[in-house]
């Protein structure tokens, strides 16, 4: 049975150690003294472990199954989702005045990481209904989020969002989904959605869907999309949920992973729907959900990964298998365990240096978010922006990789389902797919994020490592050497990567584009290589002022030498992949394939 204990010891290091957040100047940071988000941290942390990581096999084993039209979630999600909506947990970063907390962003952020580490289908109907809920704050009128929000914040009412159709996935601009307009205000939307994660299930008394569809006679492709409200019930006059509308569950996917969320196709016939935004504007609507989305599936990129490596470590310990060629090391058994083995540390290290610098990240992203919502920091904004396809893409790629080297530490007990690492593995690889696959995030950060308001946040980045470097080149020879030495190679080689863009992008695009996965993953890499030099700094002057568990910030420390050794040299193989251009990429006709 695997284990999983919450990092809520490092998640306090990141946000006071590293990011200070205490001192920030952000509206609502002035709350969050370390006793305060110690506990509760601590309070996540346990749900975690006690409530949500047990029904995460049974999820698994389980699923979700449909009968006579009902959706039916694995056994114990109903009663662990009323535990989970008591404790305040799925409004914890929303507004006071729909029944949030209205506690920042980064707090959200670190719980939800716990959340999805235990299980990650189970909080995906939370996850979901705060994207959704997020989406109406933003773009719905006053009576639009008095009516839903406050059901959707406390989770009473759960949310989806409805884009993937059977013949259009990336291109939406293809949908065939209509809204007719009726007298009253409202539309009747009819049209089939796929791939619909939480479509439908037993564990709220309704379910606020978020559809793009048509209207007859708006523009062409992509310009044409409006987002509709479609509830599962339409809603009496007193606000409860009334009769039926016109949606119904077609079918549960049958899926790699994820089992215990209900992935659902959903049909709409007539469904009365309820304009969210301006017509033909849905893209710009449907986008904050999106771009919330895509933080926290990079997010469950990191969460899987340090569910699969806490399971993994374990194993190393108790594993006995063959002798360290140094000496033995268990003279008292057969053989030594696993963990004395270089191999086996090599795996581990990558693992734990992710996980620790993609924690980093996620916190330092979400902080950017809050300056955003909170301070309308157009700075921060603009590099948010900038970040998200790498948060996304980078993040879940890795996380992935991650869970399949912490798998493949198990040996064949790896791949026999007791052991359960394989779970993570297939729980992870959605996290690739989803919320635009991960090649069209690098598109989207090549093609068009770098360029935004003529580079300036790109610039603003390459700024931001050079001037971290140069406050702290005095910090010691020993800390410049070994931290930002690789921070600048690493930045220079992203920066060269960048000028081959701009001269070789413009004549022929394919030069860019062609590089742009390349791009996405250094530029990934740099982001941690600065958190891993952040929290090196941190870790020193931590030792500095005599902090009692030396043996933690030492480990810190030896984790973030291993990972801007080990690790961020990659940038170098991807700037060699990117200045070969598009040649060799196209060089093939279809037939040829």
């Amino acid at each position: 049975m695997p284990v999983y204990t919450a990092p809520t010891k490092d998640s306090q290091f990141i946000l006071h150690d590293v990011l200070k957040v205490s001192d920030a100047a952000t509206p609502g940071y002035a709350d969050l003294e370390r006793d305060f988000t110690a506990a509760i941290l601590e309070e996540a942390g346990k749900i975690s472990s006690e409530v949500l990581h047990p029904l995460n096999v049974v999820g698994d084993q389980e699923g979700c199954r449909l009968e006579n039209g009902v959706v039916y979630t694995p056994t114990g999600f109903k009663a662990a989702f009323e535990q989970v909506k008591e404790g305040g947990w799925t409004g914890l970063d929303m507004p006071e005045q729909y029944g949030g907390q209205n506690m920042p962003y980064v707090l959200g952020t670190a719980v939800g990481e716990m959340f999805s580490s235990a299980n990650q289908a189970f909080v995906m109907y939370q996850g979901l209904t705060h994207g959704a809920a997020a989406a109406i704050l933003a773009h719905g009128t006053d009576e639009q989020k008095d009516t839903y929000l406050p059901k959707m914040v406390s989770c009473e009412w759960t949310g989806t969002m409805n884009l993937t159709e059977p013949h259009c996935g990336t291109d939406l601009g293809l949908m065939r989904t209509k809204a007719e307009p009726q007298d009253d205000g409202s539309y009747k939307v009819s049209g089939q959605k796929i791939f619909i994660s939480a479509g439908d299930h037993d564990m709220s008394d309704n379910v606020i869907h978020l559809v793009l569809a048509k209207i007859p006679g708006g523009p062409d492709g992509i310009k044409g999309v409006s987002l509709f409200i479609v509830p599962k019930f339409a809603l009496n006059e007193d606000g409860t949920p009334g009769a039926r509308n016109g949606v119904s569950v077609g079918n549960i996917e049958k899926k790699m992973g994820i089992h215990g969320n209900s992935t659902c196709v959903m049909n709409y016939d007539e469904a009365t729907g309820y304009l969210l935004g301006d017509a033909h504007k849905g893209m710009r609507a449907m986008f904050t959900m999106m771009n919330e989305a895509r933080l926290g599936v990079g997010m469950q990129g990191v969460s899987q990964a340090e569910a699969a490596y806490q399971n993994a470590v374990e194993y190393a310990k108790d594993r006995l298998q063959g002798r360290d060629v140094t000496g033995v090391k268990n003279p008292d058994g057969p053989a030594d365990p696993l963990i004395v083995h270089p191999d086996i540390r090599r795996s581990l290290m990558d693992q734990k240096s992710f996980v620790e610098g993609g924690r980093a990240f996620l916190l330092w992203g979400s902080t950017m978010i809050d300056q955003a919502h909170r301070d309308s920091n157009k700075d921060a904004d603009g590099l948010i922006s900038l970040l998200t396809p790498v948060i996304k893409g980078f993040l879940s790629d890795e996380g992935y990789d991650m869970t399949v080297k912490a798998q493949q530490v198990f040996g064949g007990h790896g791949y026999i389902e007791e052991h359960g690492m394989s779970q993570y593995t297939r729980d992870a690889r959605i996290a690739q797919i989803y919320e635009g696959a991960n090649g069209v995030q690098a598109l989207d950060l090549v093609g068009r994020k770098l360029a935004v308001d003529g580079g300036k946040h790109l610039m603003g980045f390459f700024e931001l490592v050079k001037s971290f470097c140069k406050d702290n080149a005095e910090l010691s020879e020993d800390y410049a050497k070994g931290f930002l030495e690789p921070l600048k190679a690493a930045s220079k080689d992203l920066q060269a990567a960048s000028m081959y863009f701009m001269q070789n992008g413009m004549k022929n695009p394919n030069n860019a584009l062609s590089g742009s996965y390349d791009f996405m993953h250094m530029f990934g890499h740099v982001c941690l290589g600065l958190m891993w030099a952040k929290m090196g700094k941190a870790a020193i002057e931590a030792l500095d002022a005599g902090a009692s568990d030396a043996a933690f910030y030492e480990t810190k420390i030896a984790t973030g030498r291993y990972y801007m050794a080990r690790r961020l040299p990659a940038t170098k193989l991807h700037l060699a992949r990117i200045e070969t251009g598009a040649d060799t990429v196209m060089a093939l006709d279809a037939a040829s394939f």
